[in-house]
């Protein structure tokens, strides 16, 4: 009896060994793999100005935006190329593929050179290699979440599968982390240059995806795929058993438009949008803001497993409708609270005189226009619980004759004895102290506690509607749609959305007006999920 006892134990043991070799390979790349997707959304602002015209400003921007998104829109396009050869070749070999194009794409974009160098060739380049890296992404996911779920006992498929749901959000962690540490080291100029710092958390991305290589190299094939191969039942044509059977299509226009729609903009409104804002529209530098997200993730991160695991218990269809209905609910007043926490108007912390400095009027020659006269000046506002608020304040000077006659200085026109200031343009700054930091922080951990409620069961969810033969086409088409269209777009539409409200009145416009996208798609989704989605969950996958 006690060597029976004995032999199940280590079997048993084994057994949870080989899940955990599983869950720690698949996910080091699938790590590896949305960092090096998501260190391009990070450094938006700097590549903004690297690889397009510098007199572009926002439309700049947004271009880059634009160029971020279209690696989201063709990620379905990877999701069937390589959704088709996982079915038809195996799992394994399938995202050891995606990882190393993923890989050599990023470590490319690092090796562009400037638009000042290249011209309009610079962001051309860039594209190409941005859709490149969302076709790799849009086969790796796919893989991964099938080759997990098929490995794990049945009962426990939220649990096991809700680690590789991490790995986007450590993926982004990672990437901040990066970012941050290298810009510390760096200061502002050094690495904003052209062949700055910037470049470095794309070029250390060939190094990461050479150690996941290896470590996937070990892996074997998925059980339940050899099985059906070895027994000549693997799909003919995954594409046309996936799209063209009609039971099968209706599955896969559930789980995008009942589900993975809702849960893709509340995963990119909760960690892309919340950054976004926090730095662009609440004016919070850029350490501090990338600070605040890394505090929020690694505190919401272990709610993956925790609602994969509950999962398990209570189903999936529920606990992913509840994070999107909470998010509907609650995304205005969070972003009307980062409004009023970081705005000046509303501080109740007096100026600390002492520490405020007020920097002395500094004469500038226009770099490009010798003729342009600035003056810029520069305060920095200490509040007694530790914010600081930086305003940099450019007056453009206007030089006018004795006959009154505006017209702009010109340093080389004696005729022009007088000047006066226009309007003065007012960029600020703020870095918030340690209460302010904390509210904010609560805030996003908030949103990602969201994400991780429709995002942690969401892969057991997936696998558990479709075939083993056709899985991995099946399964990647609705979840690259869902989050890589839907969700993808979420910063570059809620960004236009707000653009599209500004007027002479109100130039900065209604800047939460970017917020009915993902509110409007979440609450679609929420109710066609209601209506339809089913709360059982499939024991056995292997059919």
């Amino acid at each position: 009896m006690n060597d029976n006892w004995k032999t199940i134990a280590m079997n048993s043991e084994k057994k949870q060994s080989s899940i955990a070799f599983v869950i720690g390979a698949s996910s080091v790349g699938t790590l590896i793999e949305w960092y090096d997707f998501y260190i391009f959304g990070m450094l938006a602002t700097i590549l903004s100005k690297q690889f397009f015209p510098a007199e572009a400003g926002t439309a700049a921007l947004l271009s880059t935006l634009a160029i971020f998104a279209a690696g989201f829109i063709v990620r379905p396009f990877g999701a069937l190329v390589f959704g088709r050869l996982g079915d038809l070749i195996g799992r394994k070999h399938t995202f050891l593929l995606t990882l190393v194009i993923m890989g050599g794409s990023t470590f490319a974009i690092g090796l562009v050179p400037g638009f000042k160098t290249i011209g309009w060739a610079a962001p051309i380049i860039v594209l190409v290699l941005r859709l490149l890296q969302g076709l790799a992404l849009g086969g790796e996911y796919g893989g991964a979440a099938t080759y997990v779920a098929e490995h794990a006992p049945a009962g426990q498929r939220g649990f096991w599968t809700s680690w590789i749901q991490t790995t986007a959000t450590l993926g982004l962690f990672l990437a901040l982390g990066v970012i941050i540490l290298i810009r510390s080291n760096q200061g502002v100029e050094n690495f904003s240059a052209e062949w700055g710092g910037w470049r470095y958390p794309f070029w250390i991305s060939i190094l990461l995806v050479g150690v996941s290589v290896l470590i996937r190299m070990r892996m074997s094939e998925s059980p339940m795929f050899t099985k059906l191969k070895s027994e000549g039942k693997t799909s003919a044509n995954p594409l046309k058993e996936s799209f063209g059977n009609k039971a099968n299509f209706k599955m896969v226009l559930l789980a995008l438009f009942g589900a993975v729609m809702g849960q893709g903009v509340v995963w990119y409104t909760g960690q892309f949008y919340a950054q976004s804002f926090i730095e662009t529209v609440c004016k919070i530098d850029f350490i501090q803001s990338r600070n605040i997200m890394l505090v929020a993730i690694l505190m919401a991160t272990p709610c993956f497993v925790l609602f994969g695991w509950l999962s398990d218990k209570l189903g999936r269809k529920w606990i992913m409708l509840l994070g999107m209905f909470l998010a509907i609910c609650t995304y205005r007043p969070i972003y009307k609270e980062f409004i009023a926490i970081t705005s000046a108007k509303n501080r109740t912390q007096i100026v600390d005189a002492r520490l405020t400095n007020v920097g002395p009027k500094i004469p500038l020659i226009d770099a490009k226009d010798k003729h342009k006269l600035y003056v810029r000046q520069v305060i920095d506002t200490v509040y007694t619980d530790g914010s600081v608020f930086k305003y940099t304040i450019t007056d453009t000077l206007i030089g006018f004759n004795e006959l009154g006659v505006d017209r702009p200085i010109n340093l080389i026109n004696p005729t022009l004895i007088k000047y006066k200031a226009i309007k003065p343009n007012v960029v600020i700054e703020k870095t918030m102290g340690k209460s302010a930091t904390w509210d904010i922080i609560w805030l996003v951990f908030i949103q990602i506690v969201y994400v991780t409620m429709v995002y942690g069961p969401v892969a057991a969810f997936l696998v558990e509607m479709f075939p083993t033969k056709i899985r991995y086409t099946s399964m990647s088409l609705p979840y690259h749609i869902g989050n890589g269209v839907f969700g993808g777009l979420v910063p570059f539409l809620g960004t236009l959305i707000v653009e599209f409200t500004k007027t002479t009145e109100k130039p900065a416009g209604d800047v939460l007006a970017g917020l009915w996208y993902p509110i409007g798609v979440a609450t679609i989704s929420l109710i066609i999920g209601i209506v339809y989605l089913s709360n059982k969950m499939d024991k056995n996958v292997m059919d």
